[in-house]
């Protein structure tokens, strides 16, 4: 089992290292994603549709989510992210 971090330089979050930092990251584009078509019917690429991101939602949350709540899985997603982040270890650099 390989130890995740999050490495910072002069406070900004540089590198995410791991398993579960790259999934924290994740979270947070997911949830920022999942806002942005809430609010401006805008995916993130070509291949992530609002059906997709409802579907990752749904592997981070446990929580099956219907068509339209999105705003609900960005709140939700979010605040796995947030948990993680709280787990993780934050290496500052210099």
């Amino acid at each position: 089992m390989s130890e995740s971090y999050i490495e910072a330089r002069d406070g900004k979050c540089t590198t995410f290292v791991g398993p579960d930092a790259v999934n924290y990251f994740r979270a947070e584009v997911l949830a920022s994603s999942l806002k942005l078509y809430a609010k401006a019917k805008i995916c993130p690429t070509r291949g992530v549709g609002p059906k997709a991101m409802l579907d990752m939602a749904t592997g981070y949350t446990g929580i099956k989510y219907k068509r339209g709540a999105y705003v609900q899985a960005a709140e939700d997603v979010q605040r796995w992210a947030r948990e993680m982040k709280a787990a993780l270890s934050v290496i500052e650099n210099s």
